[in-house]
Parts: C-alpha cells; sequence; structure tokens
C-alpha cells in the first residue's frame, strides 16, 4: 500500500527535478534567520513591517505519528502531524524573503510523507521535492512572492493525500507586506495579538455498537476510516486539535481595546467563522492581503483548502464564543472556541434596561 516513492511524483515531475540544478544558499549572499516554531494558537515572535531586506528564514517541521485524545469522552484518534500539533505551526515571513524548511521523518513513523505549500510557486507545492520515508529529511526553499495567509500539507499521493490533511496534516504560512498590513487605502493597520485557529474535520470508525474505535497504528486505521472519509461526514469538527481546545482554560485571552488578528484555516472544508458578540472590522475572506479587506463582517467564508485573517478590536469584557456558523458543528460536533476578554463594560454599547422578570397581568381596564 505504501510505496517507497508515492504515484504523485510522475515521471515528468522525476524529470524535471533531475534536470533542474538546485541554487546553492550561499549563492543567494543572503542573511539567515533561523525561527524557533510554536504550536499554534500561538505565533512565533515576528515584525509587522520591516525596512530589512530580504532574508533566509530557516524553519524546521518534524512529522509525529502519534495517537491523541480528541474529546471529553476520551475518543482516541491516530493523528499525523507537524511538529506534534493540529494544525501545524504558522509560519510568518514577509514578501520577498526565501522559506527554506527542514522536513524531517523519523525512523520512529511508519509511512512516507511530504509537504505541499500552497504559497509556493512551482509544481505541486514542493510535493514533489519533498516525499521522504521514516528515517530521511529533506531540505526545500521556496521565495515568498504572494502575500497572505496560506494553508499547508502533507500530499504523498492518491488516497493518501485526504487521509494524511483528515488526519492533522495540515498547517499555515502568513507571508506579511514588506510595510505591513493596510486597509486597502494606503492606511496602516496593526495587531496587538495574533492567534491561529486551525480548523480539522475528522472521521472516526464506529464498531457494530456504535462506539468510536481505537487503533494501535494509523495504517491500522486505514481503511476503516477511508470508508467514513468517503462518506462525507465527520465524526468530529474541532479547532486546534480536539474539543475544547480553545475554551475553558485554555481561552484565547485579549483586552478591551486591543486589535487580534485571527488567522482561520481549512485544509479541506468549507467554513463559516463568526465570532458571537463581535465582527470583523477587516476581514481577508481570501487569505490574500494584496486583496482590499472587507469591512465589518458578521460571519466570513473559508473555502476548502485554504486560510483567512480577520481583524478585529474587542469593544467590551466577558466570553466570546469564535465559532463555524455551522451551528450543528460548532454545538455538537466541537468548532467552538473562546475569547476571554478583560476590561471596563460600556453600557452605552450594551445594557440590560430590565432584569428578567414575571409577565405583568394584562391590564383590563
Amino acid at each position: 500500500m505504501f510505496t517507497r516513492r508515492a504515484a504523485l511524483i510522475s515521471a515528468a515531475a522525476t524529470a524535471l527535478m533531475l534536470a533542474t540544478p538546485a541554487l546553492a544558499a550561499e549563492d543567494l549572499k543572503l542573511p539567515r534567520q533561523k525561527v524557533e516554531l510554536v504550536a499554534p494558537p500561538f505565533v512565533h515572535a515576528h515584525e509587522q513591517a520591516t525596512k530589512q531586506g530580504s532574508k533566509i528564514i530557516e524553519f524546521t517541521l518534524t512529522i509525529e505519528e502519534k495517537k491523541v485524545v480528541i474529546d471529553e469522552k476520551g475518543t482516541t484518534f491516530q493523528a499525523m502531524t507537524f511538529n506534534g500539533s493540529m494544525p501545524g505551526p504558522l509560519m510568518v515571513v514577509h514578501e520577498g524573503d526565501y522559506v527554506e524548511t527542514t522536513l524531517v521523518n523519523p525512523a520512529t513513523n511508519t509511512m512516507p510523507h511530504n509537504i505541499d505549500f500552497h504559497s509556493a510557486t512551482g509544481a505541486l507545492g514542493g510535493g514533489a521535492l519533498t516525499l521522504i520515508n521514516p528515517g530521511e529529511q529533506v531540505v526545500l526553499r521556496w521565495k515568498a512572492t504572494k502575500t497572505g495567509v496560506f494553508v499547508y500539507h502533507c500530499a504523498p499521493g492518491g488516497p493518501m493525500i485526504p487521509w494524511h490533511v483528515v488526519s492533522g496534516m495540515n498547517g499555515a504560512v502568513m507571508v506579511l507586506p514588506r510595510d505591513g498590513l493596510n486597509d486597502g487605502k494606503g492606511h496602516a493597520l496593526k495587531y496587538d495579538k495574533v492567534y491561529y485557529v486551525g480548523e480539522q474535520d475528522m472521521y472516526v470508525p464506529r464498531d457494530e455498537k456504535g462506539n468510536f474505535k481505537s487503533y494501535d497504528s494509523p495504517g491500522e486505521a486505514f481503511t476503516d476510516t477511508e470508508e467514513v472519509m468517503k462518506k462525507l461526514i465527520p465524526s468530529h469538527v474541532v479547532f486546534n486539535g480536539k474539543v475544547g481546545a480553545l475554551t475553558g482554560k485554555y481561552a484565547l485571552t485579549a483586552k478591551v481595546g486591543e486589535n487580534v488578528l485571527i488567522v482561520h484555516s481549512q485544509a479541506n472544508r468549507d467554513s463559516r467563522p463568526h465570532l458571537i458578540g463581535g465582527h470583523g472590522d477587516y476581514v481577508w475572506e481570501t487569505g490574500k492581503f494584496g486583496n482590499a479587506p472587507e469591512v465589518g463582517l458578521e460571519t466570513w467564508f473559508i473555502r476548502g483548502g485554504s486560510a483567512g485573517a480577520a481583524l478585529y478590536k474587542f469593544m467590551q469584557p466577558g466570553i466570546y464564543a469564535y465559532v463555524t456558523h455551522n451551528l450543528i458543528e460548532a454545538a455538537d460536533l466541537g468548532a467552538t472556541a473562546h475569547f476571554k476578554v478583560e476590561g471596563k463594560w460600556n453600557d452605552d454599547l450594551m445594557t440590560q434596561v430590565k432584569a428578567p422578570a414575571e409577565i405583568p397581568a394584562a391590564n383590563t381596564n
């Protein structure tokens, strides 16, 4: 089932790889910056705008196959991940930078993996150049020529592609304009905080009694999972890897007056992010910063296989639910996050004029 080089790499693509000499890193004569990635929803330190010239930005992504618990019932899931998290880390660079990614597939893993960068220019997004077996690693470099937020994911070929993606092997890249974000009219936009929310649809098989099944390895789960996937009905739709990953003590935090940038990706299905009690002040619905943002949105649309970004200034304290506004998926399948916002309440924006009370008797006079 799992060949050394998956069918995704055609003879023509292989010939192209062999015929095209790689440009040595030293030939670029650019400074290097090594970035330590962090697990979502957090994002590594970065400048929003820069006056520095282009750099080679170095990242390392280590593939980890592991069993995880995905809900409060203890349901287990055979995940395949980048750096151990679902989604993989958000990688931030500026337009014109070179992204140099070391992809590592430890010998403890069981199958081939690769990476397809939607933000990169080149056949298969680098997928043909990064397919590695357990015990191998590869280094890919590509130039960030398009600004915006973009998905990356594993794409090892054939039916392995959707399976690896819905098993957790996806993340996002944010390519910022060198002069930072703007409102489309030349006015700069800045954020005080940035969070990365990766939405994941999961397809966990059930036994004859309707209970979720557990497996000892990804390969053991494949056949049953494939049958569930073909029905296109997910058992779970979650943010950041599990039900409740961004609620309760894990809620995202902000303060009244802070501008928060929310990057939201969905590598497989459409989504409809909505901040209950708030709005998208500026929304790059398609995720591309070269386009002017839409303003004042109540709900926005993330196409399957893409990422979007929304900037919002919190105006009131309290707990805000951030959901996909397919409310069945939000309430029943798990796609809910919380923002815990601190600050002073503004009665002018909202107030309870009268507290709940019994309905007064009708006046019969």
